[in-house]
């Protein structure tokens, strides 16, 4: 199998003070939807009204999908409450996202300045946290993938980042 670049999450620490960092609806838009759902940012700035299932607090969203990222493959992200609090307000006046892709980066990666978090973060860096604080939480790998849009368990695997004192609590609750 070929190298798989693992990007370190953020601690759940610096995922608050990231948050925190937030001044401007747009800024929590931004952050907090990517860290609190995965989505890949190409994902985020081509949300519209249309992917957002409000009864069944979920979006919609068409990810890489194939080996050649041809946008196939459709599949059901759920929204935290707090995402709902601003995705509901700001789509009830616009229909569609208000920055592009690389935008998003920047704010990303201004925030994170503002946080003084002090390594390289991108929306692909809370994505990984996402996925690691989800299996953290107790999400099922195979829930996370799905979520994810990932093909294989193996991909989503990589964001198995448990220290050894979250596999002492794991052992010490179930055995």
């Amino acid at each position: 199998m070929a190298y798989q670049y693992v990007r370190e999450p953020l601690t759940g620490e610096e995922a608050d003070r990231l948050a925190n960092a937030c001044e401007t609806p747009e800024e929590k838009l931004v952050v907090w939807t990517l860290l609190d759902t995965g989505l890949r940012v190409s994902e985020l700035c081509a949300l519209r009204p249309e992917n957002i299932a409000w009864q069944s607090r979920e979006l919609r969203v068409k990810g890489k999908g194939g080996p050649h990222g041809k946008k196939s493959k459709q599949r059901a992200v759920p929204m935290s409450p707090r995402v709902r609090a601003l995705l509901e307000p700001y789509f009830a006046y616009k229909n569609e996202w208000f920055i592009g892709e690389r935008q998003a980066q920047k704010l990303v990666k201004r925030v994170a300045n503002r946080a003084k978090v002090s390594r390289d973060v991108t929306p692909h860096v809370l994505r990984h946290t996402f996925a690691t604080l989800a299996l953290q939480k107790g999400i099922s790998l195979a829930a996370v993938k799905k979520i994810l849009g990932h093909d294989r368990l193996s991909t989503t695997a990589i964001y198995l980042n448990l220290t050894d004192s979250h596999v002492v609590e794991e052992f010490e609750a179930k055995w």
